[in-house]
């Protein structure tokens, strides 16, 4: 494969600027009707991706694909009707008979993003592309939720990394394809496989195993998931024995979201976070000024000074004593060790993510498959992937005071990492479509 830019994903989407039921009363339900936004040809899908050098990953397309936006209603993070929350369908279109058969439904979850108005229902975004690129152009439908509190929910905040409404908002995104799909020309064949990438590895494997321990999606057969670089440890992460790279954004977001999901998080802010920070930081995520946001949580330092400026020294130093900690007992709460799934699972990341590190959550994980005999499971690294294609010479830099290595490892997590694990979801659900 030749050297792709960094930019791959998101220049190849630039380039394109050229009814089922709920067993819940309400949940699924559209909330106005499903908007289709694009139609892109597979022609246009190939000259974006063979410009950009993805296609040397996704491989060409043999569908166009629709992109419809949806509004449909959920249930909030502490189970209460009303909530709702948009998100994109992706609808395979075309003369090959991938294109027009029944579908099997691909139910996406997104990675960490912290601007508030971002919606999926965008062809120019760079994760919707990936989703064009490597699963609807090849005859899957796909959906993909915004989550609570992003793009036209109302929610007043977004419960993040809280595994019981990641799981309860991807499902009842399948429920609202299945309400879109004859309108939308959709036809689907009732299977669906969940997968995700970053926050949205953690979502998917909670909608997995929601929809297997709770057979809450009567009219769909959940056959497989692809968990990609998720944080599927998080007791132990957030002991915080070395803060990972973005942390000061992802520990103050998880946090507060926790704080307005239990309430027991702290008692008041400024027993959590530095005076500068306690008065209005509850409200600070998702945001509508990124810029600011980053601004004031220090993302130019390293991770570990940027924490010491924004949280209590003596609140970091009781969570990473984990005990009866609260953060760290929410924490080992979303996590998923011990959880056995009936479907295929594939597990996928790279060991040189600086950002969710596979040591901490996926080898972890996967240790714990296989010390329960677990035998539907597999793990990937795409570690020697990734280094063939972006690093120096086709090996990872070691030297952190170099350029090269700050390039490389700030563009590890993404965009790098997501294109070989899309194509390791998709090698999977082939199987199982």
């Amino acid at each position: 494969m030749s050297p792709m830019r960094l930019t791959v994903i998101a220049s190849a989407a630039a380039l394109l600027a050229a009814c089922g039921g709920s067993d819940d009363p309400g949940r699924g339900e559209l909330l106005e009707p499903a908007a289709t936004v694009a139609t892109l040809t597979a022609a246009q899908i190939d000259a974006a991706t063979a410009q950009s050098g993805l296609q040397a990953v996704s491989g060409a397309a043999k569908c166009d694909v629709k992109v419809v936006a949806l509004n449909y209603a959920t249930i909030g993070a502490k189970g209460e009707d009303g909530a709702n929350a948009s998100g994109v369908m992706l609808v395979p279109a075309g003369a090959d008979a991938a294109c027009n058969s029944a579908a099997p439904l691909v139910a996406y979850a997104r990675g960490t993003n912290a601007l508030k108005t971002r919606t999926l229902a965008n062809p120019q975004d760079s994760e919707t592309f990936s989703l064009i690129a490597f699963f609807a152009s090849q005859g899957y439908a796909v959906v993909a939720t915004d989550y609570l509190g992003y793009a036209k929910s109302t929610y007043t905040y977004h419960p993040y990394l809280d595994a019981a409404s990641e799981g309860s908002s991807v499902i009842d995104s399948v429920r609202a394809a299945a309400n879109a799909a004859s309108a939308v020309g959709a036809k689907l064949s009732g299977k669906v496989m969940f997968t995700g990438y970053s926050q949205g590895g953690h979502s998917s494997m909670a909608a997995q195993r929601a929809a297997e321990d709770k057979d809450t999606l009567k009219d769909f057969s959940v056959v497989g998931g692809a968990h990609l670089a998720g944080p599927y440890n998080l007791g132990e992460a957030l002991a915080l024995p070395t803060p990972t790279a973005g942390a000061q954004l992802f520990l103050p977001f998880i946090v507060t979201a926790w704080q307005h999901a239990y309430g027991n998080i702290y008692g008041k802010a400024s027993d959590a976070f530095q005076a500068s920070y306690a008065g209005d930081i509850e409200n600070w995520f998702p945001s509508t000024d990124v810029a600011s946001l980053y601004a004031n949580l220090r993302l130019d330092l390293p991770a570990a000074s940027a924490l010491d400026l924004i949280f209590q020294p003596d609140y970091l130093a009781s969570v990473r004593a984990k005990g009866s900690n609260a953060l760290y007992q929410a924490g080992v709460k979303n996590s998923f060790i011990g959880w056995t799934p009936k479907a295929p699972v594939l597990l996928c990341g790279g060991k040189g993510d600086p950002v969710v590190p596979p040591a901490l959550h996926q080898d972890v994980l996967m240790a714990d498959f296989t010390a329960r005999n677990v035998t539907n499971v597999t793990s990937v690294d795409v570690d020697a992937q990734v280094q063939a294609a972006f690093a120096p010479g086709g090996v990872a830099p070691t030297d952190p005071t170099t350029p090269e290595f700050a390039t490389y490892y700030g563009s590890y997590h993404s965009p790098y990492e997501p294109m070989f694990c899309y194509a390791a979801a998709r090698q999977l659900f082939d199987t199982v479509k």
